[in-house]
C-alpha cells in the first residue's frame, strides 16, 4: 500500500479511532484471547471501554499461532476500517529455543552467531504470530550491580553498535513483507538506561551531552542505521527530563538530527510515570508531554486515550501530531504485510516443525560454547583428564535453571542440566552428582558433597545466582556469590582436590572468595537450551573456550564503575609505587579489575609478534595498516581474538587510556601462525570535542594488539593534517 492510500485511511479515520492506533494493550484486553470473562477487570482497572480495545493499534504478550489467529480475527470483524492489530513481544534471547542470554552473547565476539540467534528467534516468534520484538537491547553498561546488564552486549560502544546491527539484520532481514519469517525490531532503551545511579532500577541517571554522545548513543545510532523499525523510550531522566516526554531528545537528536521516521513506543506505564518523576502534574499533563516529545504508542496506561481529545480540542495538542503518529503506525502495518495478510506467518501446523527444531537447537549449542569464558586454569585442572573420576557439586549440579531472565517461551524442562550431560560425556561410574541450595547449603547436602569429593579425582563445583536474580527489577549491593556457596567452597578447598568452578550467573560477580581458591574458573552465564551441553564438552576438552569478557570483573564493589576504557587522572597511579598517598588509588584494593574487558583463556597458548605499522603517519587520505603474527604454541586447535586499541595521547577533551577500535578472531592449528591485519582510518580517531563536534585531532597516538585490553604489544604513530570534523 502506496503512502497516497495510507494517507487516505487516515483521513478516514474518526478521531477516536487515530487516538486509539496509539494505544498499546497486554492480550488480556482482547476476544478470542481464552475467556471473554477477563476482560472486564483489566477494562476497569484502566478506565478504558470496549470500543477503545477494538480499535486499538497494539497487544504485548500474546503468542502462539492460534491464539493470534483466533484474536487477529476477532479484532478485524469488530475494526470499522479493516486496520489489522499488531501483536509485539519481548523475544530478548530466543523465543522457544532460548539462545545464552546478550551479555553471553557479546562475549563470543562472533557477530555471526548472534545474527543466527536473531534469525531464528524471529523464525520461531514469526510463525508462532508475532510482528515485533523489543529487541535488540543495547544500552552500554558499567554498573554490575544493575540487574538488566544482561540485557546487554557489554561496557564498549564500539562492540555494542557492531551486535547492534547484527541483531537488527537477524531480526528483520531485508524484506518484512516478503519474508514473514522476520519481526521488526525495537531497539531499547533510548537513552542511557544502562547508566542508573548506584546500579538501581528505574533510577536516575545524570551524564553530559558529550558522554552521552561519545558512549551511550553509539550503538542506538547503529541500529537506527541498521534500519531498526521501531525504538523504545527508556524509563530514565536524560538530561533531567524522563525519556518518555524529552522532546529535546526524541524529537531533536532521534527524529530531527538522526532522521528516524519509524515507531516510537514507551516501555510499560512509562507515559503516565512522567507524573511519579515529577515531569508533569496529572495524566493529562502527561499525555501532552509525551505527544510533543513524538512518541507514538503509549504502553499499558490510558493517558492518550483520556486527555489528547481534550488536549485537541483545547487547542494544546496539533491534530497533525497524532496525524504522523497514526501514519508511522500505519507504515509499520504495511511494512510488514499485515493489510494483505493479517494473519501474516501465523501458522499452527509449522510452528510444531519449527519450535525447538534440531537447526535451532544446534544453533543455540554453537553460541552456548563460544560465549563461554575460561577466567582462570591453573595446573591444566580443564578440560577433565580422561578416565578421571569427577564430583560435580552445587546448586546447578542437576539444576535446569539455565535459561535466565526474558527467557520468552523457553521451558525448563526442554533444558538438559549440566549433571545430566556430563554424565553422557563421562561415561558410567565416573560422575558423581551432588545438589544442593543456592542460598542454604544444609548438613546432609554439606556431607555428601564432601564425602564425593573425596573419592573424586577432579571436583567441579557448579555455583551461580538463580535467573532471577539478574534481569529487570534485580539491582544488587551485593554481587558475591551466597554465603552458603562460599562456605562449600571453602570446604571443599580443605580436602586439597583439584577444584574447577562453573558459574551459572547473569552479571559480572565480585568473585571473592573462588576466584582465589579454585583452580580453575569457567563463565557459563546463562547458557539457554542448549547450555548443558555446551558446558559439558567445554569441560571434557571437545570444545575449546574461545570466549572474551565484555565488560570486566570488579575486585570489589567498592570499584563500581569499573571499565577499560577510563581516563587517566591529573596525578595516576603508578605500578610499582604502592606507597605514594597521594595518588588517585584506594588504600585497600587495586584501581585495575580483577579480570578485565577482553579477557579470556583458551586450553591452548597464543604467543603475539610486535605490531608492524605500515607507515608511522596517519592522515584523512592514508590510513594505517597494522598487522600482528600470531602463534598458536600449544597442544590444541583454538581460537584467539586479537585486539586493536588506541589511545589519543593529548585531546582538546581527555581520552580514554584505551578504546577498542577492531578485533579479528582467528583460528589457529597447534604450531600455526596467522596474522592479524587491520586498516586503521583517521574517522576511528574522531571523538566529540568539548563543543559536540565529532573532529580528530593531529598529534601522537598510541597502538596496543593483544588478547584483552591489558595484556598488548605496543607501537606509536601520529594523526598528521588539520583536524577533521562534521
Amino acid at each position: 500500500m502506496d503512502e497516497q492510500r495510507l494517507l487516505a485511511l487516515v483521513d478516514r479515520m474518526t478521531p477516536e479511532e487515530k487516538i486509539a492506533q496509539l494505544q498499546q494493550l497486554i492480550g488480556a484486553f482482547y476476544e478470542g484471547f481464552h475467556d471473554v470473562e477477563l476482560l472486564t477487570g483489566p477494562m476497569e482497572e484502566l478506565g478504558i471501554s470496549q470500543e477503545v480495545v477494538r480499535a486499538s493499534g497494539s497487544a504485548l504478550n500474546l503468542s502462539g499461532a492460534e491464539t493470534i489467529t483466533r484474536v487477529q480475527q476477532a479484532y478485524l470483524e469488530n475494526n470499522r476500517l479493516g486496520i489489522p492489530l499488531l501483536f509485539m513481544a519481548d523475544v530478548v534471547h530466543g523465543f522457544k529455543t532460548i539462545f545464552p542470554i546478550p551479555l553471553a552473547m557479546g562475549c563470543s565476539w562472533n557477530l555471526e552467531l548472534a545474527e543466527e540467534s536473531a534469525r531464528v528467534a524471529a523464525r520461531e516468534s514469526a510463525v508462532s504470530g508475532l510482528h515485533v520484538t523489543f529487541a535488540p537491547m543495547v544500552d552500554l553498561v558499567r554498573d554490575p550491580r544493575w540487574g538488566r546488564v544482561m540485557e546487554s552486549t557489554g561496557e564498549d560502544p564500539y562492540l555494542n553498535a557492531l551486535f547492534a546491527r547484527a541483531m537488527v539484520r537477524g531480526y528483520q532481514g531485508s524484506d518484512l513483507k516478503g519474508d514473514t519469517e522476520r519481526l521488526a525490531a525495537c531497539v531499547k532503551h533510548f537513552a542511557a538506561y544502562g547508566a542508573p545511579e548506584g546500579g538501581r532500577e528505574y533510577n536516575t541517571v545524570d551524564m553530559s551531552e558529550r558522554n552521552l554522545r561519545e558512549y551511550y548513543l553509539p550503538a542506538y545510532r547503529a541500529a537506527v542505521d541498521e534500519g531498526a523499525a521501531l525504538v523504545m523510550a527508556s524509563f530514565n531522566t536524560v538530561d533531567g527530563i524522563p525519556a518518555s516526554g524529552n522532546e529535546k531528545l526524541m524529537r531533536g537528536l532521534l527524529r530531527g538530527e538522526w532522521g528516524f521516521d519509524g515507531v516510537l513506543i514507551s516501555d510499560w506505564a512509562s507515559v503516565r510515570e512522567l507524573v511519579a518523576h515529577g515531569a508533569a502534574e496529572d495524566d493529562r499533563e502527561a499525555a501532552l508531554r509525551a505527544i510533543r516529545a513524538g512518541l507514538d504508542i503509549e504502553m499499558m496506561t490510558p493517558c492518550y486515550v483520556h486527555h489528547l481529545p481534550e488536549l485537541i480540542e483545547q487547542g494544546a495538542v496539533d491534530p497533525k501530531w497524532i496525524d504522523e503518529a497514526v501514519l508511522r503506525i500505519l507504515k509499520l502495518k504495511d511494512k510488514l504485510g499485515l493489510f494483505e495478510k493479517p494473519l501474516r506467518g501465523a501458522d499452527p501446523a509449522r510452528e510444531k516443525e519449527l519450535l525447538l527444531s534440531p537447526e535451532h537447537r544446534r544453533a543455540a549449542y554453537e553460541l552456548a560454547v563460544e560465549s563461554c569464558v575460561l577466567l582462570k586454569n591453573e595446573g591444566g585442572v580443564l578440560p577433565l583428564a580422561p578416565e578421571a573420576k569427577v564430583a560435580l557439586i552445587g546448586p546447578y549440579a542437576e539444576s535446569d535453571d539455565i535459561l535466565g531472565w526474558w527467557s520468552c517461551n523457553g521451558e525448563r524442562k526442554d533444558a538438559q542440566p549440566l549433571g545430566a550431560a556430563l554424565a553422557e560425556r563421562l561415561g558410567a561410574g565416573r560422575l558423581t552428582a551432588v545438589p544442593c541450595g543456592l542460598d542454604r547449603v544444609t548438613a546432609a547436602e554439606l556431607d555428601a558433597a564432601l564425602a564425593a569429593a573425596r573419592s573424586a579425582d577432579t571436583v567441579v563445583l557448579a555455583l551461580g545466582e538463580a535467573s532471577e536474580m539478574s534481569g529487570e527489577g534485580a539491582a544488587r549491593t551485593d554481587i558475591r556469590l551466597p554465603a552458603a556457596q562460599l562456605e562449600l567452597v571453602r570446604r571443599v578447598k580443605e580436602l586439597g582436590k583439584p577444584m574447577a568452578a562453573v558459574l551459572f550467573n547473569g552479571r559480572p560477580l565480585d568473585l571473592s572468595g573462588l576466584y582465589e581458591e579454585a583452580d580453575a574458573v569457567l563463565e557459563a552465564w546463562f547458557p539457554g537450551t542448549e547450555g548443558g551441553a555446551a558446558v559439558a564438552d567445554l569441560l571434557v576438552g571437545r570444545r575449546n573456550p574461545s570466549g572474551r569478557l565484555t565488560m570486566s570483573f570488579p575486585r570489589a564493589v567498592g570499584q563500581i564503575p569499573v571499565h577499560y576504557n577510563q581516563f587517566s587522572t591529573g596525578r595516576p597511579f603508578q605500578p610499582g609505587r604502592e606507597g605514594d598517598r597521594y595518588v588517585s588509588k584506594y588504600l585497600d584494593c587495586p584501581n585495575d579489575p580483577l579480570l578485565p574487558f577482553g579477557f579470556g583463556l583458551s586450553y591452548t597458548d597464543f604467543r603475539y609478534g610486535e605490531p608492524v605499522l605500515g607507515s608511522d603517519r596517519i592522515s584523512r587520505d592514508e590510513p594505517l595498516r597494522v598487522s600482528v603474527e600470531v602463534a598458536n604454541t600449544g597442544r590444541r586447535a583454538g581460537v584467539e581474538t586479537v585486539q586493536l586499541y588506541i589511545r589519543d595521547v593529548a585531546g582538546e577533551v581527555v581520552r580514554p587510556l584505551r578504546e577498542l577500535k577492531a578485533y579479528v578472531r582467528l583460528a589457529l592449528e597447534p604450531g600455526e601462525t596467522g596474522k592479524a591485519e587491520f586498516l586503521l582510518t583517521e574517522e576511528q580517531l574522531r571523538y566529540h570535542h568539548s563543543d559536540l563536534s565529532f573532529a580528530s585531532d593531529p598529534g601522537a597516538f598510541r597502538l596496543y594488539v593483544g588478547g584483552n585490553s591489558r595484556d598488548t604489544r605496543e607501537a606509536a604513530f601520529t594523526l598528521v593534517g588539520q583536524a577533521s570534523a562534521f
